[in-house]
């Protein structure tokens, strides 16, 4: 069993930056590939970034890319999702996924855990 616990969402203006974190119980962390999706109200939800187990390989959304950098840091359980240039239409809650098996990265059924999300808002 995995837990993942998402922090670092908020209130910011269109341009500015946020960093989000997850933090991940137990000592298998390095042998999941670790994800960022996002729902926005009334709409699906999407894959926005994916981080391999060793951090060596990363993917992004064609509607994230070079704006946000995904990283992970194995001693710490942890991933991140570093947040520039924000845009309104990157509201949404965010959640980060665990992936014991390499599926496709962008599709949600690969994923084995989830965190409870946490709240982006970017303001105009």
């Amino acid at each position: 069993q995995v837990q993942l616990v998402e922090s670092g969402g908020g209130l910011v203006q269109a341009g500015g930056s946020l960093r989000l974190s997850c933090a991940a119980s137990g000592r298998t962390f390095s042998t999941y590939a670790m994800a960022w999706f996002r729902q926005a109200p009334g709409r699906d939800r999407e894959f926005v970034a994916r981080i391999s187990r060793s951090g060596g390989r990363t993917y992004y959304s064609d509607s994230v890319k070079g704006r946000f950098t995904i990283s992970r840091d194995n001693r710490k359980n942890t991933v991140y999702l570093q947040m520039n240039s924000l845009k309104p239409e990157d509201t949404a809650v965010y959640y980060c996924a665990a992936d014991s098996a390499d599926g496709n990265y962008y599709v949600q059924n690969t994923y084995d855990y989830w965190g409870q999300g946490t709240q982006v808002t970017v303001s105009s």
